[in-house]
């Protein structure tokens, strides 16, 4: 952005550990109050900062009904003990929904219309299903093949993928094992420490002949998806989940490739980021942990919408003015293996610089959160290594791909 008026600085960036949905840890913790415990850890991480400064809140859901509808935005806001005078607003880009919050939220600041703005993610999965309660999609998108994709479920745009760039089941499997490998070694070398802020969650055992209740506190401190026992010979056991791929004339090519091990885990949790402006980070004596440098989202076939990084990567690269070496780190968002391998072997990224601690498949996936909790490891992972530039990015359903740029300050 060359004619912006001032830069936008992330100075808090905190998330909570994620569980598997829909029987995890989190599974009865609402997701509004997975929310109230990111800010409030973000705002931990900045005790200097005058939270009557914050103008608004933009957070991310992918799917904004039931216990995160009603605008969880402000209703979260509240909730975290925010001033009255701070706002809330609700966002949807599926996949993207958190990482687009981030990217309105540096706007804002970035043309002069804000100075303190928090940017964030929610999602239960546990609670809300995938397409919603009641899902209905128009009529009109079955009337011609046009838009047919729009009506495909996820697992079936990654075999279209699969298919369309040639990738093997085995590398399929190859890369998903790799995913927990890296995610366990993480969480054992305590890399997800700066990012993640424990939360405790009481837990409830009824006692149906006496009818009372039994409580338990649990203390959860890491994301639930890494499996240290994950092999080639158990991944390869795993039948294909979804339809197999078919010719022009109906056929099936051949069984699908795509299965619960090679896809990303449903999954519940929240990420928070509070960004500020230069004059806030002097006014209140703030280190910034990175910069907001660029964003950019285009749209794909929804029937491939797991190849959208393809599209979105660049363009964030060109508006930022920087090439795809400069990335020290890229948080490529594990969808499926498939559609995560094709955009590897498309783009040409180096594989040492994306996903070092895991991704989707092992870490899990909440929707519309994901954007702020991959945002989160990104900016604490450059100042830990000591890296310049580092990106999240992702396929968003529909068919669209995200891109976000950070750097190290």
């Amino acid at each position: 952005m060359t004619k912006q008026v001032q830069d936008a600085y992330i100075v808090a960036a905190s998330r909570t550990p994620i569980g598997k949905a829909p029987k995890g840890a989190l599974r009865n913790v609402r997701p509004d109050d997975l929310l109230v415990h990111a800010i409030r850890s973000a705002l931990a991480q900045v005790p200097a900062l005058d939270p009557k400064t914050i103008e608004d809140a933009i957070v991310g859901c992918a799917i904004p009904e039931a216990e995160q509808g009603l605008n969880v935005a402000r209703i979260g806001a509240l909730l975290a003990g925010l001033p009255d005078t701070v706002g809330g607003v609700t966002v949807n880009r599926f996949c993207a929904s958190g990482l687009t919050a981030i990217a309105m939220a540096a706007d804002r600041i970035r043309v002069g219309e804000a100075e303190v703005m928090i940017a964030a993610g929610t999602e239960s999965m546990s609670m809300v299903p995938m397409m919603g309660n009641r899902p209905s999609i128009n009529p009109r998108v079955f009337e011609g093949d046009e838009n047919l994709g729009i009506a495909y479920g996820m697992g079936l745009t990654a075999e279209k993928v699969a298919q369309q760039w040639k990738v093997t089941r085995e590398a399929q499997d190859a890369f998903a094992l790799a995913s927990h490998q890296k995610a366990i070694a993480a969480q054992r070398a305590g890399e997800f420490a700066d990012e993640i802020s424990p939360i405790e969650v009481v837990e409830r055992f009824p006692d149906l002949a006496s009818g009372e209740i039994a409580m338990r506190t649990r203390r959860m401190e890491l994301d639930e998806g890494p499996r240290a026992d994950t092999t080639p010979e158990a991944l390869a056991k795993l039948r294909a989940a979804f339809a197999a791929p078919r010719d022009p004339g109906g056929k099936p090519t051949g069984m699908g490739s795509v299965t619960a091990g090679n896809s990303s885990q449903t999954s519940d949790g929240a990420g928070a980021l509070i960004l500020v402006s230069e004059r806030v980070l002097k006014q209140f004596g703030l280190n910034p942990l990175a910069r907001f440098v660029s964003f950019s989202v285009r749209g794909v076939p929804p029937k491939i919408m797991g190849i959208g990084p393809k599209e979105a990567i660049p363009a964030a690269l060109k508006v930022a003015g920087l090439k795809l070496d400069d990335m020290g780190w890229i948080e490529l968002n594990e969808a499926f293996a498939a559609q995560a391998l094709a955009v590897i072997q498309d783009l040409g990224l180096n594989p040492e610089v994306v996903n070092p601690m895991g991704g989707a498949i092992a870490l899990g996936h909440p929707l519309g959160a994901t954007g702020a909790i991959r945002a989160a490891t990104v900016v604490h992972a450059l100042r830990r290594r000591k890296l310049k530039y580092g990106m999240v990015t992702m396929c968003v359903g529909t068919g669209m791909g995200a891109a976000g740029i950070f750097e190290r300050v």
